[in-house]
């Protein structure tokens, strides 16, 4: 096992002996899993080959980040949850509510500008010197999760400001609940531009990247993982290693993700 993979595994055994968590599998064998609106497509694919692999029942929760993780304060019983921010993962473990020693990257991602797939509007470069609302009518919106909560969001306005662009912007946004509803906005032709990660982006035939922002123009789009402290057995934990092991990675790398945990190991690459 790789020196990362040997030290998380370390980590989670450590975790489940300080809360009393070290029972008999078989004992409790479905694990509730909370993660990103984002990541449908890839943990519905990754979830369904754990099963076959082990026999354990998956539970998915699919939805914006903060909701999420507001619903594991509010008691919500996750086992796994997977943020598309380290934002919402700090507010948790703030709170003394994730496995001490679980939390880690698994992906990254990047953010893109796109249109429906017929749209007359081609592929541009963003830079400071583009101004997204020239390309469109003046009544038309553009699609991107609330920036208020949502990941995708909050890096588009991070985006938008370093650009220089999100005074003008934020008057034109339709604020979607998560980023696969801001997809469909531009999917069904309601907003001609939307704002959303490049693996939404991929998945979908019926709209096309026309931009990607420049990495230096918002942090680093990472996905935390972590166990939830509610745990009953060992299993959570032992599907926390698998989603960061390589099986799950090359799942991940393709639906478009960049996987973390081997990349940094050096025993996985896309």
């Amino acid at each position: 096992m790789p020196h990362l993979l040997r030290k998380i595994a370390l980590n989670i055994v450590v975790a489940f002996t300080a809360f009393g968590c070290l029972t008999n599998m078989a004992n409790a064998r479905d694990i509730t899993v909370f993660a990103a609106a984002s990541l449908t497509d890839a943990i519905q694919t990754a979830a369904t080959a754990y099963e076959h692999e082990t026999g354990d029942h998956v539970l998915l929760s699919l939805a914006s980040s903060s909701t999420l993780a507001r619903q594991i304060a509010a008691g919500a019983p996750a086992d796994i949850y997977i943020s598309a921010n380290q934002k919402w993962m700090s507010w948790l473990e703030d709170q003394n509510l994730i496995v001490s020693g679980s939390r880690n990257n698994l992906l990254s991602n990047s953010l893109v500008l796109i249109a429906p797939a017929d749209s007359p509007i081609t592929p541009i470069d963003i830079t400071t010197s583009t101004e997204l609302t020239s390309i469109i009518q003046p009544k038309d919106r553009i699609a991107i999760g609330d920036p208020d909560h949502v990941p995708a969001g909050i890096y588009a306005k991070q985006a938008l400001t370093s650009l220089g662009q999100w005074d003008v912007v934020n008057p034109r946004l339709a604020r979607a609940d998560n980023v696969r509803a801001a997809l469909a906005l531009v999917e069904r032709g309601e907003a001609p531009l939307g704002i959303v990660y490049r693996t939404d982006a991929e998945i979908s035939k019926a709209v096309k990247i026309i931009g990607t922002f420049p990495k230096n123009s918002h942090p680093a789009i990472t996905y935390p993982i972590a166990l939830i402290g509610n745990q009953k057995s060992h299993a959570a934990g032992k599907m926390l290693l698998w989603l960061l092991g390589e099986e799950a990675g090359k799942i991940f790398s393709d639906y478009g993700f960049d996987p973390i945990a081997y990349t940094q190991a050096g025993t996985f690459t896309k």
